[in-house]
């Protein structure tokens, strides 16, 4: 097999990533926008030693999964991989990727629960980061790209955000703001980042700069007031100077509002800035916050929150729980997680601004022996360090580990496995439908444990 062979194959199997997998000669192909029974004439992309990569040149025998994709950049934009098939489809898929990690990566031959879906598949996120095309339009990276597809309304924004997209749009073109270019360094506007409390309505629309202001800032504030009246709480600037691919910077300047909005989330009233962390589906986000609570059973018990944003999971916990440690890096998080906590009346709980592995150890030194710990990390997983510190120097009777990447938890689970923690139950959550990820709660516990 070489690059631009045609080849007939049958696809099997979906990665993680949403690309489906078929075999031809032994060798494992890889073909995104496919589904599980298509029959396909695949172009070859790239060969390696031990896969290759191809595309759709015509579908022989279609997959009884397929649907007629629902937006005009599906295939373009680096979003959604399921657009083209069905939900129960896709929750199918989803599933059984949790369970192959854990089987596979994990070594442990557990079924997971069945994936927790709430079937709403459209308009489901508070959060959206458009990148700014040199046209001073908003779009999406392609997928594996920094080329910007341009798109003003996507499916899984709230209607209100293509309201905005479209402000934003003629503002940029009007107001003499030019769009930065990631080549040159050169260009003022970054991004377009929005943020809504669903619960609340409240919206935060900030503009990531490569500078210090903008031209026509108060049109552009009047003009997002006029179509949004009372629900625009804030318009922030993000100053980030730095020629790099992270989007935010840690400094934020409010040009109009305070800079914040809140929302509800398990019955807690959270604060958000630009920097916090907050779960981009919020109704899922409190389904899968029920279902830690519900593995960290914290009536009475010192509950640790391992990467707690802002305090979301923990405080949701809060009127059960003896008490509540929470440990985030990001000092603006920790600001928000304290203001949240005192701002509902709890009491009960207190945050820290460190690295999680140097604040776990931190704990271990004062002596706090916590009865459960709840981990949330980043897509990367926890450090064997944190690991080696929960389970040797802290030994709680519970570790419930929320994860957004089955393969890191998976390592993870089997790491603990060696330090005495057995894998008791698993749930996934579609937090973000279309899309190639899911979450998943595990609840570990220490060996003795694991037959009560």
């Amino acid at each position: 097999m070489k690059k631009n062979d045609i080849i007939d194959i049958k696809i099997e199997s979906m990665s993680s990533l949403g690309s489906g997998i078929g075999r031809y000669e032994g060798l494992a192909v890889f073909v995104p926008l496919s589904a599980v029974g298509d029959v396909l004439k695949v172009r070859i992309l790239k060969v390696k030693t031990n896969c290759a990569f191809g595309k759709i040149e015509e579908i022989i025998t279609e997959s009884k999964t397929r649907i007629a994709p629902d937006c005009s950049v599906f295939s373009k934009c680096g979003g959604c991989v399921y657009r083209h098939i069905s939900y129960s489809e896709e929750q199918r898929i989803k599933q059984q990727s949790v369970e192959d990690a854990v089987r596979r990566i994990g070594k442990v031959d557990l079924a997971a629960k069945s994936i927790v879906t709430n079937e709403k598949n459209c308009g489901y996120r508070n959060k959206a980061q458009y990148p700014v095309s040199q046209n001073g339009k908003v779009g999406f990276f392609a997928n594996h790209s920094h080329r910007i597809v341009e798109c003003e309304s996507c499916l899984l924004q709230p209607e209100e955000f293509t309201r905005i997209c479209e402000i934003f749009t003629f503002w940029m073109q009007t107001s003499g703001n030019l769009p930065y270019n990631e080549e040159t360094g050169k260009g003022l506007v970054r991004h377009l980042y929005i943020r809504k409390g669903l619960k609340t309505g409240e919206i935060m629309v900030c503009l990531v700069i490569n500078g210090e202001k903008v031209n026509a800032a108060k049109r552009l504030v009047e003009d997002l007031q006029h179509e949004l009246g009372d629900n625009l709480k804030t318009v922030v600037l993000n100053i980030n100077k730095a020629k790099t691919n992270v989007i935010l910077s840690d400094k934020c300047v409010p040009i109009y509002g305070n800079g914040y909005i809140y929302d509800i989330l398990c019955g807690v009233r959270v604060r958000l800035n630009p920097l916090s962390f907050y779960q981009v589906n919020r109704d899922m986000a409190e389904l899968l916050y029920q279902k830690a609570a519900e593995y960290a059973a914290p009536e009475g018990k010192t509950v640790l929150d391992l990467y707690c944003g802002a305090g979301t999971i923990g405080l949701s916990m809060a009127n059960k729980a003896k008490n509540i440690i929470g440990v985030e890096v990001i000092p603006e998080a920790v600001e928000d997680a304290n203001f949240n906590a005192q701002n509902n009346g709890i009491a009960n709980a207190r945050f820290i601004c460190a690295d999680a592995a140097v604040a776990a150890q931190t704990l271990a030194q004062e002596g706090i022996k916590p009865d459960v710990i709840i981990v949330d990390p980043p897509r990367k997983g926890c450090s064997q360090e944190l690991l080696a510190t929960i389970a040797n120097s802290f030994c709680p009777q519970k570790l419930v580990y929320v994860s957004c990447d089955p393969a890191t938890l998976a390592r993870d689970i089997n790491i603990l496995s060696g330090l005495g923690y057995k894998l008791q139950e698993y749930t996934p959550f579609d937090l973000f439908p279309r899309t190639s990820h899911v979450e998943t709660v595990a609840l570990l516990v220490k060996g003795e444990e694991s037959g009560k």
